[in-house]
């Protein structure tokens, strides 16, 4: 990929998630929630495997 149309697609998602946090805060924040635990869901699972591994 080119270095102008990466940079036209960076500005795009970040227009996109610009307007959807103006337009949409509550479900924007829902979304970020939902990641956020799924994230540490994941972490969690993933510290869980190393101990069982190591006890």
């Amino acid at each position: 990929m080119s270095s102008g149309l990466k940079k036209i697609v960076v500005v795009g998602v970040v227009a996109l998630v610009l307007f959807f946090l103006i337009t949409q805060p509550t479900n924007s924040a829902a979304f970020v929630h939902r990641v956020l635990g799924w994230l540490k869901d994941g972490a969690e699972a993933i510290v869980t495997f190393f101990k069982t591994l190591f006890a």
